[in-house]
């Protein structure tokens, strides 16, 4: 049951506490003041009651009583704000009164647990919170007047949350986890199953192997690293079958009680043998010379890219592109302004592949900006094509198309170096630097939280 208000905060409690103690600071006070509105929360009610309908059941009466939304968005914005991780969210804002008032949490009620939070996080998704993205920025131009006249735009990568992948690593890393999933389901089917041999520590030896061979900086070094990455491939290969042959046998087993429990892990169970299938043909390719063209990064979110962007000390990351617009009211030194719900695609899609995206963004928002400024990343016809509304001489593109006069140019040029100042801010202080959530899905989630977070401090800024 959907519950989107919160309960009472103050209590007897409070009456013996200091004045100073009871008030929020004032970042955070201009904020709640914002969150205030129950216009904010109209996503989440409607994401909650398509969900129900879907189902055919009712929102606001079947099941239990939600945590309060109003709550929920709050933690969400101190989690981004600070950089926590679930846990600590939890267990820091127990510890403060402020925190506490801010997510309306009475001092004598407990703080909802880290795996509530974690499960709405991925229950509600990307598009509902960039929906209060766009509510927000309606919020701003109907409150305070702001008009979007100028437009930024770069795309930056979203690392995804997995260690630097090697063909080794993630033959351990595969064996692992097809022993883990297949203990689980034997342990599900009574009758004598197939099992699936831990080969992690066999496979480990060899990962050890081949750092000891590498260290040693000879001539012979690369062919035999390229033999101890076939051995890895040939055991976790070796699992992935026995993967198979267990998860057909407990799908045939599967009947009467708990035969969808059954089923769901056979599944499970199928999809990382294919995954694992999918890193020993990565291994076999690459040690007969043949071209990889859709690497397989990580085992847990396979969805992540190797994405190169020419970086002197990260020319190689792993994760997902997404294209950053900020609108501002002017040009000027330091302006600031609202960053528009983040378009992004699987891979590593150029600039304008995902420019019609956030044309439809500014568009929806009632946005008309008078110029624009991208870099060296943005074909010019294909640009002024998706934007028909702007001017060529109003577009300019580093090393592309830079109409204007001398002056003119020069602005507009400082002006579109700070979109790299703005994506190093988000980032830096909101979390976009690694998403922890994964997968695609995930990571358009993780990145509208960021941006929602961004936009709630630019509009307490601007609120008087």
């Amino acid at each position: 049951m959907l519950r989107l208000a919160a309960g009472q905060v103050e209590s007897l409690w409070d009456e013996v506490l200091p004045v100073g103690v009871r008030e929020l600071p004032e970042d955070l006070a201009r904020i709640d003041r914002l969150l205030g509105d129950p216009e904010l929360l109209a996503p989440i009610s409607a994401h909650w009651q398509s969900e129900a309908e879907a189902s055919g059941r009712s929102a606001a009466g079947h099941g239990r009583p939600t945590i309060a939304m109003a709550t929920y968005v709050r933690l969400m914005a101190v989690k981004q704000r600070t950089g926590w991780g679930y846990e600590t969210l939890v267990r820091e804002v127990s510890d403060s009164l402020h925190l506490r008032r801010f997510c309306l949490i009475a001092i004598d009620r407990r703080v909802p647990d880290e795996s509530t939070v974690r499960k709405l996080t991925r229950r509600l998704g990307a598009e509902t919170v960039n929906e209060i993205t766009r509510l927000v920025i309606a919020k701003a131009q109907r409150e305070t007047r702001f008009t979007g006249r100028a437009v930024r735009v770069d795309s930056t990568v979203i690392e995804a949350d997995i260690r630097y992948p090697s063909d080794a690593m993630l033959a351990l890393q595969g064996t692992k986890a097809l022993a883990r999933e297949g203990s689980k389901l034997a342990g599900m089917v009574k009758a004598k199953v197939a099992k699936v041999r831990d080969r992690s520590r066999s496979v480990g030896k060899t990962v050890r192997a081949i750092s000891r061979t590498l260290s040693r900086r000879t001539g012979q070094a690369k062919e035999q690293v390229i033999e101890l990455n076939s051995k890895a491939g040939a055991q976790i290969a070796r699992s992935a079958r026995e993967a198979r042959k267990l998860a057909a046998q407990a799908k045939r087993a599967a009947r009467g009680r708990g035969a969808k429990t059954k089923l769901a892990a056979a599944a499970k169970l199928d999809q990382l043998a294919g995954r694992c299938e999918k890193i020993s043909d990565q291994i076999d390719r690459r040690a007969r010379g043949v071209k990889i063209t859709d690497r397989l990064v990580s085992i847990s979110d396979p969805d992540a890219r190797p994405i190169r962007k020419g970086k002197l000390g990260k020319p190689t990351e792993f994760g997902y592109v997404a294209q950053i617009c900020e609108v501002t009211e002017n040009t000027r030194r330091g302006a600031r302004g609202f960053v528009l719900p983040a378009a992004t695609e699987l891979g590593n899609p150029a600039e304008n592949r995902l420019l019609p995206t956030t044309a439809a963004e500014l568009q929806a928002a009632g946005l008309h900006p008078r110029e624009l400024v991208g870099d060296g990343g943005f074909q010019t016809a294909p640009t002024l094509e998706a934007l028909p509304e702007l001017a060529p001489e109003r577009v300019q593109l580093s090393g592309r198309h830079e109409p204007g006069s001398r002056r003119t140019r020069k602005r507009r040029a400082r002006y579109r170096t700070g979109i790299e100042g703005r994506v190093s801010h988000l980032k830096r202080g909101y979390g976009l630097k690694r998403s922890r959530l994964k997968g695609h899905d995930g990571a358009q989630t993780w990145t509208g939280w960021a941006i929602l977070t961004y936009n709630l401090d630019t509009l307490a800024i601007r609120t008087p």
